[in-house]
């Protein structure tokens, strides 16, 4: 915390009332050590209490008792000396000037934790706000994952699993009007670090032809694990296998994860 924030929080009129903890004492007194801003605000608030506290119960010294009585003397004669005036009135004043000190120390002591529980408040509310957007976003994916399902236009070719990986699976979801073409690959293992799936649009005859559609990248990002890959003219088939990141020009058919045929 600032010297600026000290002051203005009200902890240093606690400190000189003698409110806070032993730790919460010595750190300010610590800090006043080192930060003359911090210092001079203690004097201030501490002269301010004198101040009011004298306001309420004035008194003379006995050396300016004396005088004036001497004074008195000299012009009227000798002063009959007057038995002490009761000191309630005195006691009074010091009375109400602690109880206002302490009314204000406990105002200053609510306001703090009033403060502290505005802040608190208003971190909940930007977590809640947080919260909110990415439901919202969460609910816009799966939105659009149901839309792609549900369309009666796209073909739906499942890939089974290989030998390398027998129980993983993918289902492919082919648009072959507009070419757009979209993979379900929730079936499919965490692919290790460093690699990264690629899938392939095959053409069976006259020769296995393999083309690269796209990459699954940020697999772990994407929740709903359903990817947009590159439009397909034709295929008679579809393949997914791992490659190392950034992909291959060819398909590594020993890391051929799933297959499977329009």
């Amino acid at each position: 915390m600032e010297a600026k924030e000290y002051i203005e929080s009200g902890i240093l009129e606690l400190y000189v009332y003698g409110l806070l903890t032993e730790t919460e004492n010595l750190e300010i007194a610590e800090l006043a050590k080192k930060n003359p801003e911090v210092h001079q605000e203690i004097i201030s608030i501490e002269k301010a209490i004198v101040a009011l506290s004298s306001s309420f119960s004035p008194f003379h010294s006995v050396a300016n008792f004396e005088k004036i009585k001497a004074r008195l003397e000299l012009k009227h004669g000798k002063v009959v000396d007057m038995k002490p005036a009761s000191n309630w009135s005195q006691y009074v004043g010091w009375a109400a000037a602690v109880l206002l000190l302490l009314g204000f120390g406990y105002q200053t002591l609510e306001l703090t934790k009033t403060k502290e529980a505005i802040a608190t408040v208003g971190t909940e509310k930007n977590k809640i706000e947080k919260d909110y957007a990415y439901l919202g976003q969460q609910n816009k994916e799966i939105e659009k994952s149901l839309t792609i399902v549900r369309d009666i236009k796209n073909t739906g070719v499942t890939l089974g699993g290989q030998a390398v990986s027998p129980t993983s699976f993918a289902k492919i979801y082919w648009n072959k009007d507009t070419k757009t073409t979209y993979v379900d690959a929730a079936g499919l293992p965490k692919p290790p670090k460093g690699m990264v799936y690629q899938v392939w649009s095959l053409k069976l005859s006259p020769v296995l032809t393999p083309t690269s559609i796209g990459l699954l990248d940020n697999f772990e990002g994407n929740s709903q694990k359903i990817f947009a890959v590159s439009q397909t003219d034709s295929a008679e088939a579809f393949g997914i296998t791992l490659e190392p990141a950034g992909g291959s020009l060819t398909p590594t058919m020993t890391q051929l994860y799933t297959l499977g045929k329009v």
